[in-house]
């Protein structure tokens, strides 16, 4: 006679949902911020955010962690040290916006005789033109209203963290057709 297991009646557990995350009085998860957060909070504070917030984003990138009494005790003890770092990263900032503001890059783009582009220029030509200068700016820190489709001379904030913006001067020249391509095509 073959055996017959007997069935468990205990449920298995999910490795990620045996821990529960600590609530905040709102009804989200309470995190400790480990980095800086964008329109959400700085170095150390703890904040409440909606659950896909903090298992899809905040703590996977490493921005975040769970809010527990002995990390919001290291804190507490380290405040001056994490106020120090983040005064030093401000002021990283201000002297990397002051360096912006003195930048005058030149982008060309193909145009027409009136000025008018053929295509445009965008935040990333302008994040390119920028590294070319040696200043790693990404392509969504360039604030632009829309995209630049003249020729011309503009002024481009770039968004820096916080509330620390730069303004940069973009030159959007034409072009130059080398003398011996001209010549090749009308042959």
């Amino acid at each position: 006679m073959p055996m017959v297991k007997a069935k468990s009646t205990k449920k298995p557990t999910v490795p990620h949902r045996t821990k529960r995350l600590p609530k905040g009085p709102h009804g989200g998860i309470e995190l400790l911020l480990i980095w800086p957060v964008e329109y959400l909070g700085k170095q150390g504070d703890v904040v409440e955010v909606k659950r896909g917030y903090a298992m899809n984003y905040l703590i996977p990138q490493g921005l975040a962690t769970i809010a527990t009494d002995h990390h919001k005790r290291m804190v507490d003890n380290h405040r001056a040290e994490i106020e120090a770092i983040e005064k030093a990263r401000l002021a990283g900032l201000q002297s990397l916006a002051a360096d912006l503001a003195r930048q005058s890059i030149t982008i060309e783009a193909n145009a027409n005789d009136e000025g008018h582009l053929y295509g445009s220029v965008g935040a990333t030509e302008v994040a390119n033109a920028l590294k070319r200068n040696n200043f790693h700016i990404a392509a969504d820190q360039v604030r632009l209203e829309g995209p630049l489709k003249e020729l011309g001379l503009y002024t481009i904030s770039i968004h820096l963290g916080q509330e620390i913006n730069a303004e940069v001067k973009v030159w959007v020249v034409p072009s130059v057709v080398e003398e011996g391509a001209d010549e090749t095509q009308q042959s």
